[in-house]
């Protein structure tokens, strides 16, 4: 192979590479374009009916598009959204965070590779078949223990904590591994125990990307639609129980999408539902990159 390199001429590899640099290039651009095109054809049919009735939309808890007249208000919508978030974070981050550790700290090397074929098989677990879950599983569980509907916020809540689960591990475990070595020998040799050293070494080393990682974990919830649609009731309503049956921004645009009327208030309301979704996303990516970012800087 290096004979064949040899007797290439010099302006044969500087062609390959420019073609080569190209094509990175285009690919790195034209995802930028994608996004940019997404957000013009969501903005386009949303962001006027989004500026005339921001106000009465965020102020009002009854969704009811189809009335006479129709009324948007999208306050109990963003509610049962976070409530859902909310309570999965409560779930997933610290199971999340202590497989990671198990998995970067106390796991041996042939258990480490086991798992990790387990968090991956369970990232590759389609949203519908968490929905599934829910509603076969999680719904008769929850109505033994008390809840009058099975479908409600906690079992969106649990669903959506499983399906982040393999996101915060796989994160978590990687953020722990960059730790340099010297930290962990430092601290034994100092005669700190093994969780010492986690706790009061790692932990506080790895914060950055920890946070990063959770950052993530919150976009996946806001941005899940098919499990919580299944999984949560879908009732507009302010939750005042776990119990509560809620209804989410996402599961709201999938549920009515198909039945709104092309151009109509309806769509358009939809459209601007889109909107927030998008800027609430933005804002949580942006607050992780600039995170990762200063992680890299420090």
């Amino acid at each position: 192979m290096a004979e064949i390199a040899r007797r290439r001429p010099p302006s044969y590899t500087r062609h390959v590479e420019f073609v080569i640099e190209g094509l990175i290039r285009l690919c790195g651009v034209s995802a930028i374009i994608f996004i940019l095109a997404i957000f013009v054809f969501i903005g386009k049919e949303g962001i006027g009916f989004l500026l005339r009735n921001v106000l009465p939309m965020l102020v009002s808890i009854d969704w009811s598009p189809t009335a006479e007249p129709p009324v948007y208000g999208i306050l109990a919508l963003v509610v049962g959204t976070l409530w859902c978030v909310g309570l999965s974070l409560c779930f997933s981050v610290p199971v999340g965070l202590a497989s990671a550790v198990y998995l970067s700290e106390f796991a041996s090397d042939r258990a480490r590779e086991s798992l990790k074929v387990v968090v991956e098989l369970l990232a590759a677990i389609p949203s519908v078949v968490w929905g599934f879950i829910g509603v076969m599983i999680l719904n008769p569980l929850l109505q033994k223990l008390g809840a009058q509907v099975g479908l409600n916020g906690l079992n969106g809540a649990i669903v959506l904590a499983l399906m982040t689960l393999p996101l915060l591990v796989s994160l978590g475990e990687d953020a722990l591994r960059a730790v340099p070595e010297s930290y962990r020998q430092a601290a034994i040799a100092m005669g700190a125990t093994r969780w010492e050293m986690v706790w009061r070494v790692l932990m506080p080393a790895a914060q950055r990307g920890l946070l990063v990682a959770v950052l993530l974990g919150v976009g996946r919830c806001i941005g899940e639609t098919m499990a919580v649609l299944m999984a949560t009731g879908h009732a507009v309503r302010i939750p005042t129980s776990i119990y509560d049956p809620v209804r989410t921004l996402t599961a709201t645009i999938a549920a009515e999408l198909g039945e709104a009327v092309r151009g109509g208030e309806h769509y358009q309301s939809l459209f601007a539902l889109g909107i927030l979704l998008f800027a609430v996303t933005f804002v949580v990516n942006f607050i992780a990159d600039r995170t990762l970012r200063g992680r890299r800087a420090s």
